[in-house]
């Protein structure tokens, strides 16, 4: 019998998640934007279209919510929810540049509108920002959790192309890629949360371990999009597109046969953007049960999150992370 409580009946929406928190994000927006301020009217420019095309927030909500679990936001607190974002926004953008993306949740990016060059800058710009406010301040904690993100992001992005190339990727490494790429963020936002109300390390560290918990979740959800019946959130086949070795698949090419698997791979090297491949592919991994594989996965990590909860103070943040872990899984993109 599962010892993790069950929910109210009540629809989860990200506004029900972010009532313990609705003061303290608001007031967040005032000091998001003050952070992002520049003397340069290019920049400025920029800033204020970033922060209008602003997306769900999922980070400062971390960061507030898991200061609440263990005491009382500060503005430390602010800092380190600003830290978050400026990073998340400067990963983003140097992404787009990456993978020559032009669009960011329906609008066009960075460096689109502006070019790679400026993107680059742009990306620089934002995380100088999120160092400085931190060394300003002393918050030294915070900048070491925020600096090992960035170490990890780096890393996970640097693994995954270079895995691409080959596609011999194997469960152990792409938990590590999503660990470092996604997990990381996530779990930086929490133990930043955490570290500004408290110096207790465990408590950090279990913060922490929670926040990578839920991310590593929050990826394998995101994979299984590029399976789903119709294009919610993201493009079908786009990472298929791109090359990226996902669960679903890896798990369809360890169950397939030596001819299949060589098959199914060859037509990814060599043919990845043609239709009829991408088509053949996601066929091919629904009828290995590569999604009910990756789907049990990301349930799987689901649990782990709320078990780690339930060492967390009983308090209407806890509540709000609960049913933050549901909404992760139950979104529609």
């Amino acid at each position: 019998m599962s010892l993790i409580p069950t929910l109210n009946k009540r629809k989860v929406t990200l506004n029900s998640i972010k009532s313990p928190v609705a003061d303290e994000l608001g007031d967040f927006e005032k000091h998001f934007r003050q952070s992002m301020q520049s003397k340069v009217p290019l920049l400025d420019k920029i800033m204020y279209y970033i922060v209008q095309r602003k997306g769900k927030q999922i980070r400062p909500i971390m960061v507030f919510l898991s200061a609440k679990m263990w005491g009382s936001p500060s503005e430390s607190t602010y800092r380190a929810a600003s830290f978050i974002e400026l990073l998340h926004t400067a990963t983003l953008v140097h992404d787009d540049v990456v993978d020559d993306s032009y669009q960011r949740r329906g609008f066009f990016s960075i460096n689109a509108l502006w070019k790679n060059k400026i993107a680059v800058l742009v990306g620089d710009y934002l995380l100088s920002k999120g160092l400085l406010l931190a060394l300003d301040n002393k918050e030294y904690k915070q900048l070491h959790i925020v600096s090992r993100a960035v170490r990890d992001l780096s890393e996970g992005e640097l693994m995954q192309i270079e895995k691409a190339r080959r596609l011999d990727i194997e469960e152990n490494i792409y938990f590590e890629i999503i660990r470092q790429k996604t997990a990381s963020l996530l779990a930086a936002a929490c133990s930043a949360g955490a570290a500004s109300v408290t110096e207790d390390d465990e408590v950090i560290e279990q913060t922490r371990l929670f926040g990578e918990t839920l991310g590593m979740a929050y990826q394998i959800k995101d994979d299984l999009f590029d399976y789903g019946e119709k294009a919610i959130g993201k493009p079908r086949g786009i990472d298929i597109k791109e090359k990226k070795m996902t669960l679903p698949l890896i798990y369809a090419l360890s169950k397939a046969d030596k001819k299949t698997k060589k098959h199914i791979i060859n037509s990814i090297k060599k043919k990845s953007t043609d239709p009829t491949v991408v088509k053949e592919v996601i066929a091919f991994v629904k009828q290995s049960g590569g999604m009910e594989y990756a789907t049990q996965v990301m349930l799987d990590y689901k649990n782990k999150a709320q078990e780690l909860l339930l060492n967390f103070p009983d308090t209407p943040a806890r509540q709000s992370m609960q049913e933050l872990v549901e909404f992760v899984i139950d979104r529609k993109h």
